[in-house]
């Protein structure tokens, strides 16, 4: 009798216990993007470092249309991070273009530059942007970022969106697949190289890409929005069958969250994520620009957490 008396104590006190911890569990969720794109998987190889790394935490990242889809996230609480370009966090932080009221953002980290892609295939008579008009075109899935900057990139060549083209709103993958079928004539979007889906699409027999230059929509683009653009360049063989440089439009990629999370939570992952970044670096390459000298070189507007802030100030870096 006192066997089972003990016995059933002992599993008490160990489902106290396992309740415990599962109550005092922070399970974070990551906002990242589609599928097709480089920030989905990039968010499950942070979900897994942070889950393994930090005591009582569980992430996941979870699929989204992207950078406004994130921030909407942020803003609900329905997200604790995720990931924006800094036109779309801009424009949440002054609450302007797709967002009615200010968003209070706040940045983890910033990481790197990303390229804006405007993709067609050879045959389909497009040389330049300006033979875009008329065209089957895909600006991005709603609710992300590379919708964002497809259209301010078109008002810069003076082609309306919603007259020149016929304008579809499709995710990298579904645009890939669509271009394959013919259903369109091209697609731009704006991401980390490679794309995984743009990689698929260059290595498809019978198919040969091309991929348009369009970084003189620099100077048009930062006279109106601010100075959020940089010119950049695809080198060619950067995907199957590009036989040459292509000129772009570059935006930077940030990791941020909300004014509500707690310093020592923003620190915790901070570091982590700064110490396993040869680790992120395996899924995203282009994540060697996470540098401590490039978190303060202005590529984002948005204030820093200070959670993060005080990790960056052990390394010996502050805002300048």
């Amino acid at each position: 009798m006192k066997k089972i008396m003990y016995t059933g104590l002992m599993w008490l006190a160990f489902s106290f216990s396992a309740a415990l911890a599962q109550q005092n569990e922070l399970r974070l969720s990551i906002g990242t993007g589609g599928t097709g794109g480089v920030w989905y998987p990039l968010g499950g190889a942070m979900a897994n470092i942070l889950s393994k790394t930090l005591p009582n935490v569980q992430a996941t990242a979870e699929v989204t249309g992207g950078s406004v889809d994130n921030i909407k996230l942020l803003s609900t609480g329905k997200s604790d991070l995720g990931f924006s370009m800094t036109d779309a966090a801009w424009d949440a932080y002054q609450g302007q273009g797709k967002f009615r009221e200010k968003v209070a953002l706040r940045t983890l980290a910033v990481f790197y530059p990303q390229k804006n892609h405007v993709v067609t295939l050879e045959g389909k008579g497009i040389e330049k942007m300006s033979d875009l008009k008329g065209k089957r075109v895909s600006v991005g899935s709603p609710g992300s970022g590379s919708e964002i900057i497809a259209l301010r990139v078109l008002e810069a060549y003076g082609i309306d969106p919603d007259k020149d083209i016929v304008k579809e709103r499709l995710s990298v993958a579904e645009a890939v697949n669509a271009l394959k079928d013919r259903k369109i004539d091209a697609f731009i979007h704006n991401a980390a190289v490679p794309i995984p889906a743009v990689t698929d699409l260059g290595a498809t027999p019978g198919i040969r890409i091309k991929l348009i230059d369009h970084s003189d929509a620099v100077t048009a683009m930062n006279k109106k929005f601010g100075p959020l653009y940089i010119k950049g360049m695809l080198p060619a063989k950067t995907y199957p069958g590009q036989d040459k440089d292509a000129a772009t439009v570059d935006v930077w990629a940030v990791l941020l969250t909300n004014d509500k999370m707690s310093d020592q939570v923003a620190y915790d992952m901070v570091k982590t994520l700064f110490e396993k970044k040869p680790d992120l670096m395996l899924v995203a390459k282009d994540t060697v620009y996470m540098s401590f000298e490039n978190q303060f070189s202005g590529a984002s507007p948005i204030p820093f957490h200070p959670g993060a802030l005080r990790f960056f100030a052990e390394k010996g870096y502050k805002p300048r």
